[in-house]
């Protein structure tokens, strides 16, 4: 048995084991696992075709998002950590997403710790800049970290500042080489911790952070770069003013909440030719039985009745939450990849079996005719 159909196998007995409703699975403690339903497959994960002058793409649909390895919302040991990325390599995930802010450096570590044991062309390997870390033995910023790295952070978007930061992200990667690089977290909804408004910061990343990405991937010393970014204003501007080629929107296209993206953002992105990488595709969690919505962690107060019908939708079709939200979000042709996060094996194995179950058609149906979902989003075909 290959090693990617033993861990699937590993995640099918846990759908076995599945009996009630799949939101009663919910634990309260961190690495909890909605349980898989349906049959699936030992068919690799999908992947995006072959460049022929399209500007890139992951090597894998199915990727890593690296927060909960950075320590968001609960700690994990570097053992937790190396076996969950260990876990998802040998199911066949080939895209990891980090960060120099995931743990203050945290993430970027044990990405390396596993990265620099497999061929460099072997994986799509994403980080960010906008943030600089200084080393500290004084008192930390506040940040919603669990037991992060002993650094302070600054915000720099010029080109020197980018350029160091690539550099610092391979030095603690350990690794030879940057696929795609995010300009992080200059967006209106970080206007506190930017210190101004985001568009002075986005001015300083359009002489700076931009050309200075763009030379990179001339030289080859990148792929791609683009914007991640929680709001869709700043990867807006950027395709009318600059050349990016993918962008990572977190909290903007999920199975609850996809209009606005569905509509005007994805559209105009698709425009220029670039893709998207759909991050925080679970709503950190909610799509996966947690009371916990994206990163301030309160739920709106239309979230709950709204999954709930969704997933008594689930329940008629014998299909469980965090599949649906996983593949609905892979659906449009823009999408690049979808980026869950995962703490420990068994979520990544989750997340891999949930790509590679058959949905029933009748089941995208219903949720539209329950206008659930918008009645022209694309659904996965059979």
């Amino acid at each position: 048995m290959n090693a990617r159909r033993h861990f699937l196998s590993v995640a099918a007995a846990g759908t076995a084991a599945f009996a009630a409703s799949p939101l009663m699975a919910q634990s309260s403690g961190p690495g909890s696992v909605l349980p898989t339903r349906g049959q699936a497959s030992t068919k690799p994960l999908p992947g995006n075709p072959a460049q022929q002058g399209r500007r890139y793409r992951p090597q894998t649909r199915l990727g890593l998002g690296g927060v909960a390895i950075g320590n968001g919302f609960a700690a994990a040991s570097d053992a937790q950590s190396e076996a969950t990325l260990a876990a998802a390599y040998a199911a066949g995930v080939r895209y990891y997403d980090t960060s120099p802010w995931y743990g203050l450096g945290l993430s970027e570590r044990r990405y390396g710790h596993h990265l620099h044991n497999h061929p460099a062309r072997g994986y799509t390997l994403s980080t960010k800049v906008g943030r600089l870390l200084t080393a500290t033995a004084g008192e930390l910023q506040e940040v919603m970290w669990k037991d992060p790295s002993p650094f302070h952070y600054r915000y720099d978007y010029s080109a020197d500042g980018t350029r160091r930061s690539v550099e610092d992200s391979l030095n603690r990667l350990g690794v030879s080489q940057l696929d795609v690089v995010f300009i992080h977290d200059l967006s209106p909804d970080n206007e506190k911790d930017l210190g101004m408004p985001w568009e002075q910061r986005f001015a300083e990343a359009a002489k700076g952070a931009m050309p200075a990405l763009t030379r990179m991937r001339e030289e080859g010393l990148i792929k791609a770069w683009g914007f991640g970014v929680n709001r869709p204003e700043p990867a807006l501007r950027a395709v009318a003013e600059a050349d990016p080629d993918i962008f990572l929107l977190a909290c903007q296209y999920s199975l609850l909440d996809h209009e606005q993206a569905l509509h005007d953002t994805f559209p105009k992105i698709a425009a220029h030719g670039a893709s998207v990488v759909v991050g925080s595709p679970l709503l950190a969690g909610y799509l996966a039985g947690r009371d916990r919505y994206l990163y301030d962690g309160k739920v709106p107060s239309w979230a709950p009745e709204k999954r709930a019908r969704v997933q008594a939708i689930c329940d008629r079709h014998g299909v469980d939450l965090r599949t649906a939200a996983l593949q609905f979000a892979d659906a449009p042709e823009v999408v690049s990849a979808v980026i869950p996060g995962a703490r420990t094996p068994e979520q990544v194995l989750a997340n891999v079996a949930s790509m590679s179950v058959a949905v029933p058609g009748a089941f995208w149906a219903e949720l539209k005719q329950e206008k659930l979902i918008a009645s022209d989003a694309p659904v996965p075909r059979g």
